[in-house]
């Protein structure tokens, strides 16, 4: 139980620094409009879709994606310290946190487009380039940043697991 809890509070954590920092930029260009909640949070902006343009999409769209995967490499680059608390359930929250922060994002920008749309547009509407070319850089940050979990993260703490996406499919030098 202690686990599930560890992990749903952690998906809760990231989600909401997620979309807190739409939130905070587009408050800053004076799109925030307000949150929808649904099962999950969702930011409402002031341009409706078919008139956005220019590189503030980009800065709105992609913030909460670099904030929550700056914080996943923050947290595995600092995985040894925190493998070391005493405190389980801390221990296990950052875990979870540091998994999560890594895979959400990537997953959210790569495969999550031909699904819901999402981030990736605005990105791809600020930057004025092809969704495509954002889904394609996220799907390699997604497979390096899986190598990381399956090869660095597992291992700090101590994690086996026989599954097939947390294996590792290139072998590091040693």
């Amino acid at each position: 139980m202690k686990k599930w809890l560890a992990f749903v509070l952690m998906a809760v954590v990231l989600l909401a620094i997620h979309e807190g920092a739409h939130v905070l930029i587009a408050s800053m260009y004076g799109e925030y409009e307000e949150i929808h909640w649904s099962v999950f949070p969702q930011v409402i902006f002031r341009t409706a879709v078919e008139e956005r343009t220019g590189i503030k999409w980009a800065f709105i769209s992609g913030t909460g994606n670099l904030v929550t995967l700056s914080l996943g490499y923050l947290l595995l680059a600092l995985g040894k310290r925190i493998a070391r608390v005493k405190y389980f359930f801390l221990k296990l929250s950052l875990y979870y946190l540091t998994l999560i922060a890594l895979l959400l994002d990537a997953i959210n920008l790569s495969i999550g487009p031909f699904i819901y749309g999402g981030d990736a547009i605005g990105i791809a509407v600020g930057l004025n380039i092809s969704k495509y070319l954002v889904q394609a850089v996220f799907c390699l940050i997604l497979l390096v940043n899986r190598e990381l979990v399956a090869q660095i993260l597992l291992p700090m703490y101590e994690v086996s697991t026989n599954h097939p996406l947390f294996k590792p499919w290139i072998r590091l030098g040693n």
